[in-house]
C-alpha cells in the first residue's frame, strides 16, 4: 500500500493557537518531516472557509501552499484534495500546476473536483451552479489541463469554457503531464468522468461505500473500454493512533479541548466519528487491521489526516514506526 499524509492548514481548526506569523513555520517543518520520512506524498485541502462552522481563524490556500512546498521539500509528491474546477479558469490552472511542476522538479498531483462548499462559493462571488453544471465544469476543464499538458497550449470551446489558444509554457516536466486524481463518488456522472480521464480515483474510506463505488467505476471503465486496474484506487482517512486504549483517549480527549472554544456546540457532531471510532481510531493492530482489510477491498493508496499533527507530531510518529512497515 501506498501512503500519504495531509499538512494542516487551518481548514479544520487545525493550526488554532498558533500565531499566523508562525504558521507557515509549522506546516514547512511538518512538511519537511514528511519529505524525509516513508510517505509517498503531501496533501492539502482546496478550501478558503473553515469547517465545520465558519470562523475568521486562518486557512491558507492550497495552491499557494502547493508552490511553497515545492521549494522547501525534495523529494515527496505534492496534492490536494481536491482542488474546486470552478474556484479558477482550467487553463489558469493548468498554467499554475504546470509551473509548480517544475519548481519541484517533476512532483505535482492534479487532485480535482466538482466542489461542494456553498458558502465559499457564495462568500467568493463564484455562486453555486447545480450538481449538474458543476460535474460539467470539470469534466470540460479535465480536458482542458490534460490538453495544455500534453501540447503546450489548448483550444476548447464548451458549454462552461472556451480557450483559443492558451499557451502553457514551460510545460510540465513529468513525461505525459500531471497526473490527475478525480475525487467524489458520485455514480453515474463523476465515476464515469473519473473512468475517462483519471490517472487516480479518490473514494470514502467507509468499506462498503468503498467497495460499491469500485464496482460501479468498473462497470463505467467496461464501458469506455478502459482497464480499471491502471487507475489507482485511494482513500482518505481521519487518523488518531495510540499505542494503546487509553493513549488513544487522552489523544481524543486533547483534540476535543483544543477546539471546543471555536466550534462550541457543534464540537460534538464534529468529535462523533473519533469518539465512535468510524474515523481510523484505535491502536497499531487496530489501525493496521482496518487498512489491511481495506487493502483486501482494491485500495491502494491511503491518504491520512491526523487532527493532532501541529501540535502534537507523536501519533504521526508511532504510524511511520509500526504502521506503514505493517503493510509494505
Amino acid at each position: 500500500m501506498r501512503f500519504g499524509t495531509f499538512i494542516p492548514q487551518g481548514w479544520r481548526h487545525d493550526l488554532v493557537g498558533i500565531e499566523p506569523a508562525d504558521q507557515w513555520r509549522v506546516m514547512a517543518s511538518l512538511a519537511q518531516s514528511a519529505d524525509r520520512g516513508p510517505w509517498e506524498s503531501l496533501w492539502v485541502y482546496d478550501h478558503f472557509h473553515t469547517v465545520p462552522v465558519v470562523s475568521q481563524e486562518a486557512t491558507h490556500e492550497a495552491w499557494t501552499l502547493m508552490a511553497a512546498f515545492a521549494a522547501a521539500t525534495d523529494r515527496i509528491r505534492l496534492g490536494q484534495m481536491c482542488t474546486c474546477m470552478g474556484y479558477r479558469n482550467p487553463a489558469y490552472l493548468a498554467k499554475v500546476a504546470a509551473t509548480i511542476d517544475v519548481i519541484s522538479g517533476g512532483r505535482v498531483e492534479m487532485g480535482i473536483g466538482g466542489g461542494w462548499y456553498e458558502h465559499e462559493w457564495r462568500a467568493y462571488g463564484y455562486g453555486f451552479p447545480s450538481i449538474g453544471e458543476r460535474l460539467g465544469m470539470l469534466d470540460e476543464g479535465v480536458q482542458i489541463m490534460k490538453e495544455a499538458w500534453a501540447t503546450g497550449s489548448a483550444t476548447f470551446a464548451g458549454k462552461h469554457y472556451t480557450v483559443d489558444g492558451a499557451i502553457v509554457q514551460p510545460q510540465p516536466l513529468q513525461e505525459g503531464g500531471i497526473p490527475v486524481w478525480i475525487a467524489g463518488g458520485g455514480e453515474k456522472v463523476t465515476l464515469r468522468i473519473a473512468a475517462q480521464y483519471g490517472d487516480y480515483v479518490n473514494w470514502s474510506s467507509n468499506p462498503d461505500e468503498f467497495s460499491r463505488k469500485r464496482e460501479i467505476f468498473e462497470g463505467h471503465c467496461a464501458t469506455l473500454g478502459r482497464d480499471a486496474d491502471e487507475i489507482v484506487r485511494s482513500a482518505n482517512f481521519n487518523t488518531v493512533v495510540g499505542e494503546t486504549d487509553g493513549e488513544v483517549e487522552e489523544r481524543l480527549d486533547r483534540m476535543e479541548a483544543r477546539i471546543e472554544p471555536f466550534l462550541g456546540a457543534k464540537t460534538a457532531d464534529y468529535m462523533r466519528e473519533y469518539r465512535s471510532r468510524t474515523a481510523l481510531v484505535g491502536t497499531i493492530e487496530e489501525v493496521s487491521e482496518r487498512l489491511d482489510a481495506m487493502r483486501a477491498r482494491g485500495l491502494d493508496y491511503a491518504i491520512h489526516y491526523f487532527p493532532e499533527h501541529a501540535f502534537d507530531r507523536s501519533g504521526v510518529d508511532l504510524f511511520e514506526r509500526d504502521v506503514i512497515p505493517a503493510m509494505s
